[in-house]
């Protein structure tokens, strides 16, 4: 065969090997799917498309069970519910007993073992968390030097101004997620970029940066060293528990605290920093800040606690110097929701602080173990650091 005709053929061979990759290599189109659909009334319309599924059911953080959907001549599974109170809540599809997102949405629920997706239902009025037209701050993702040779992740907000002002210095609120989130969950659930930014313009808060770290250090390690991520601890204040705070709190202290200080321009000192988090994370928070007393002067623990026995056996020259305390510490607050798992080792942890003599604030909330109640006390609390 002659050479040109051969080199012809191969290219003619090689266009229909990658014309066919291409093909195979898309994902198969349909009807257009809109989901979630929040309509005027506050319904809100999810759709799901599946024609060769028997089931499929709509499991949402607003409803007390999974909401059958039904099927459509075009294999559309769809289901209308509500009214919904406005919110942001996470939801997911069971299709024939398997959990899955919505592949018509693009916001989702960052978590180490579940991938939730998210609905925002408008207020009348914009909520707290709402994007509105005012001047917003910058969100910027870091790396930095983290235990056994490691490199840890944090997502660090810098409010409106910050990039203009080259001279100003800031406070820190340093914020930690709750078990199997990520650093991402405070800022893509909690919002707590746009609370901060609807704050500032309302004037109710002083310009801070806040950062998020990742609270799993054990998971970190063995991903990056080739191990497998190990179990959550089964039980909140056991030796493993304990053991894995402390480490969080070591690398708090010697790697991320150092690294944003660097990289960042603070104000170095404890009466400019604070330290807050949500369930594992508020646990982490109250023992890195009762071990570091002379790093943090703003404390706020979201449906979290510390149990009396923990309290007296790791953390005595605290509660046994509630004067001490209490002029060291601007704020320390304690909040949780009344439907809440942690709600009773929670009020039990007050009760322990006023017996104690230890001031503290609180807030009770209706609700649960959620990210709806989150964003309420980081709105509440934020408001109060850095004022004094």
């Amino acid at each position: 065969m002659h050479t040109k005709t051969r080199r012809h053929l191969l290219l003619c061979w090689s266009i229909l090997l990658l014309a066919s990759g291409l093909v195979v290599g898309q994902p198969p189109r349909g009807p257009l799917v809109v989901s979630p659909q929040v309509n005027a009334d506050k319904t809100v319309t999810f759709r799901y498309q599946a024609p060769q599924a028997k089931v499929l059911e709509l499991s949402a953080q607003f409803e007390k069970g999974p909401v059958a959907m039904t099927k459509d001549a075009q294999g559309i599974w769809s289901v209308t519910v509500g009214p919904v109170k406005p919110d942001i809540y996470p939801y997911n599809f069971r299709v024939d007993g398997v959990s899955v997102m919505d592949p018509a949405n693009v916001a989702f629920f960052p978590n180490e073992r579940f991938k939730a997706s998210l609905v925002d239902v408008p207020g009348d009025t914009p909520l707290i968390h709402a994007m509105r037209d005012v001047p917003h701050g910058s969100i910027n993702y870091e790396y930095y030097p983290s235990m056994e040779g490691t490199t840890g992740s944090l997502v660090v907000y810098t409010p409106p101004g910050y990039d203009q002002n080259p001279s100003k210095k800031y406070p820190v609120y340093y914020l930690i997620s709750g078990t199997t989130d990520t650093e991402e969950t405070f800022f893509k659930v909690g919002k707590t970029n746009l609370i901060l930014d609807n704050l500032l313009a309302e004037g109710k808060v002083k310009p801070m940066i806040v950062v998020m770290p990742y609270g799993n250090i054990a998971a970190r390690v063995a991903e990056q060293k080739g191990g497998s991520k190990p179990a959550d601890p089964t039980v909140r204040d056991g030796a493993d528990a304990v053991k894995r705070a402390n480490d969080f709190t070591t690398d708090l202290v010697s790697n991320v605290i150092p690294y944003v200080e660097k990289s960042y321009r603070t104000i170095p000192n404890r009466e400019n920093r604070a330290i807050g988090g949500f369930s594992r994370g508020g646990g982490q928070t109250l023992r890195a800040a009762f071990n570091n007393m002379d790093k943090f002067a703003y404390v706020c623990a979201y449906s979290s606690y510390l149990s009396p026995q923990e309290m007296d056996g790791n953390f005595s020259q605290i509660v046994n110097k509630p004067e001490q305390i209490n002029k060291q510490l601007k704020l320390l607050w304690v909040s949780v929701g009344s439907d809440d798992f942690l709600y009773k080792g929670t009020v039990e942890f007050m009760d322990y602080l006023k017996a104690k003599k230890v001031n503290y604030k609180s807030l009770i909330t209706d609700g649960g173990h959620t990210w709806m109640n989150v964003k309420t006390y980081v709105a509440a609390t934020t408001p109060l650091l850095f004022q004094q």
